[in-house]
């Protein structure tokens, strides 16, 4: 798998797990997550990175390094495809993923035969993702009931509505950009 895998979390138990799980699953390049400008330079070598966040306790804990990537100004990081992986999600912990702009949550067990599909299926297929002043990730209306809140900040606005695909070669490509208004 020509991409690069940034492992988010810490560096023992459930984050070593990931950097073990990472190199069995092939990736060119494994990689501790160190901050964006490490993914930046990374993306020269590899087009194509992935995010596997470790299992915390509670994934709130990983928003400060999914709203940096999610928000970032490059557009290979930015639409990377982030991913939490734990034993036995909750349902709690998989709307906390969602509203965080994940692409997929992955429960255990975590053997590289269950878990390379998942990741395969993200990339070469066509994906929307919407942006508004709060959220930038995949399309995830109504998941499990999640019911993006009315704000009185976003019942006017804009937003943006993204194809994209995602590729070893050339990372992401926008197929589509469409903004919107409403009034």
């Amino acid at each position: 798998m020509n991409a690069c895998a940034f492992v988010v979390g810490s560096r023992e138990r459930s984050g070593a797990l990931l950097l073990d799980l990472a190199v069995q699953l092939g990736f060119t390049t494994v990689l501790p997550f160190a901050g964006l400008a490490d993914a930046e330079r990374q993306t020269r070598l590899t087009p194509l990175c992935f995010f596997l966040f470790a299992e915390v306790d509670d994934p709130i804990a990983h928003s400060k390094a999914a709203q940096s990537i999610r928000f970032s100004g490059g557009r290979l990081i930015r639409f990377a495809p982030l991913i939490y992986f734990c034993r036995a999600p909750s349902l709690e912990t998989i709307k906390s993923c969602i509203q965080l702009g994940f692409d997929d949550v992955i429960a255990g067990p975590l053997a590289p035969k269950r878990v390379a599909p998942r990741l395969e299926r993200l990339v070469g297929t066509e994906q929307v993702y919407f942006e508004t002043s709060s959220y930038f990730g995949p399309d995830r209306r109504n998941r499990l009931g999640i019911d993006r809140p009315q704000r009185d900040d976003q019942s006017a606005g804009q937003f943006r509505r993204l194809e994209i695909t995602r590729s070893y070669q050339a990372g992401v490509n926008v197929l589509r950009d469409d903004l919107q208004i409403v009034l």
